[in-house]
């Protein structure tokens, strides 16, 4: 006689998350595009290799055969497409799903909610405006001056975007402090706001901030502040040897800042969306 072990049904779990994408939003004419994207690539290699990247479609709305194309030659270039997003679209299974839904990476839910005392300070310090900082009309009255713009080096016009992952503790006000020198290939993301860095940034290495971005020794890696949309971030540096400067999405080279503010203490910001890399006096 055979016995049979009783079967144990198991329920199948399915939960929800939620992961941050990195964008991508051809513009036409596509192949000026994939020039920049190319320039791109070439002064930060390997940027998205393994990084999802969602194809966001709305400004270009390609037809079948120019969409299979442009997934293709984003894959030739180590860029993995894992969702498109192009609103009424019917995609075959040869090319990535759609996605709908999508929102604007926010920091809300990153940072611990404040204290009220700390709270009330803010707002008080806010309604004063003692803070330069931060201030529209204070930074244009600042850096508008022609000493300031015959020393600024002009940007590449391709907005490219993006982010990348990290590791670091955030404090409680929203600024990341990194207390030791950044080496090649590390990578740090601040999606809370400022990231201050008491040492030297690597060749290699890169730093990716929401807000504003302080190295107080060489920055020689890749710093992108303003990686969320926040056109008024800046960046600082005791010394530039930067790779690549970047401002919500705006960025200029190394070889763009040859000969007028590499080597020197500078600070970058963004003026008329043109990306402004100028000397601190």
């Amino acid at each position: 006689m055979t016995f049979a072990a009783p079967v144990h049904n198991k329920s199948i779990r399915f939960r929800a998350r939620s992961f941050v994408a990195f964008t991508l939003t051809p513009e036409a004419p596509l192949d000026v595009w994939l020039e920049s994207l190319d320039h791109w690539i070439g002064n930060s290699p390997g940027y998205f290799t393994g990084r999802p990247v969602l194809l966001d479609l709305n400004t270009l709305k390609p037809g079948p055969e120019e969409l299979v194309a442009l997934v293709g030659a984003l894959g030739r270039r180590g860029i993995r497409v894992y969702a498109i997003e192009l609103e009424g679209a019917e995609l075959g299974p040869e090319l990535p799903p759609v996605l709908t839904g999508a929102r604007e990476a926010t920091t809300e839910g990153f940072l611990p909610p404040q204290p009220p005392q700390a709270t009330s300070d803010a707002a008080a310090g806010q309604a004063k405006g003692d803070g330069a900082e931060g201030k529209p009309a204070a930074a244009k009255e600042t850096h508008g001056n022609d000493n300031h713009a015959a020393g600024a080096d002009d940007a590449a016009t391709a907005r490219i975007g993006g982010a990348s992952a990290g590791v670091a503790a955030a404090q409680a006000a929203g600024t990341l402090m990194v207390t030791t020198p950044l080496r090649s290939g590390q990578s740090i993301v601040h999606p809370h706001g400022d990231v201050i860095v008491l040492g030297s940034v690597a060749s290699g290495s890169e730093i990716v901030a929401a807000g504003s971005i302080h190295v107080y020794g060489t920055l020689r890696g890749r710093a992108m502040a303003g990686a969320q949309g926040n056109g008024a971030a800046r960046i600082f540096c005791r010394k530039n040897e930067a790779e690549l400067l970047a401002i919500d999405g705006w960025y200029t080279t190394a070889e763009e800042m040859e000969g007028t503010s590499r080597g020197k203490a500078v600070q970058a910001f963004l003026e008329n969306d043109v990306l402004r890399v100028v000397p601190l006096n």
